[in-house]
């Protein structure tokens, strides 16, 4: 493993431990060049996954890519990172569990927004604007009125 620092190419490990879902490990390491410490994460090569997007053209699933949009979603929000993470690793272990090769851009992003909603209402409403392309100010006012019966709902 190549050191962040100095590119030295011989570090060791110095904890492993399993993540909370199992399936990954993170190593604490430190470079024998200089010293500095890094965390790594190992995870399980899973088969390819291929994403359809709503033109028709396929891509091969990435998680970086659904990241970033939460990320934008949830700015200035009060969301941490490892929020969000789990979210997409939600989403990951979902779509994977569905034992297809190809999956469409509509699931993945109904799965990130079951997640968000109850995750950070205004973040949600961030990402279903983008992800389902409001056209008009009726459709973004029936989502936001969605959300307030549900919460009407949950505090009764």
């Amino acid at each position: 493993m190549r050191c962040p620092k100095c590119q030295h190419n011989n570090s060791r490990v110095i904890d492993s431990r399993q993540t909370d879902d199992g399936r990954t490990i993170r190593r604490r390491r430190e470079c024998e060049n200089c010293g500095f410490r890094f965390t790594t994460f190992e995870r399980i090569e899973a088969a390819p996954l291929l994403v359809v997007k709503k033109n028709g053209s396929r891509e091969e699933f990435n998680r970086d890519k659904i990241l970033r949009g939460l990320i934008r979603s949830a700015e200035k929000r009060p969301v941490a990172m490892e929020q969000m993470e789990q979210v997409v690793d939600d989403v990951e272990n979902r779509v994977r569990s569905l034992g297809e090769n190809e999956v469409s851009t509509n699931l993945i992003g109904e799965y990130v927004m079951e997640n968000l909603v109850n995750l950070d209402e205004i973040a949600y409403i961030r990402f279903a604007s983008v992800y389902r392309q409001f056209k008009d100010m009726s459709v973004f006012l029936k989502e936001l009125q969605e959300i307030v019966d549900k919460a009407k709902n949950g505090d009764e």
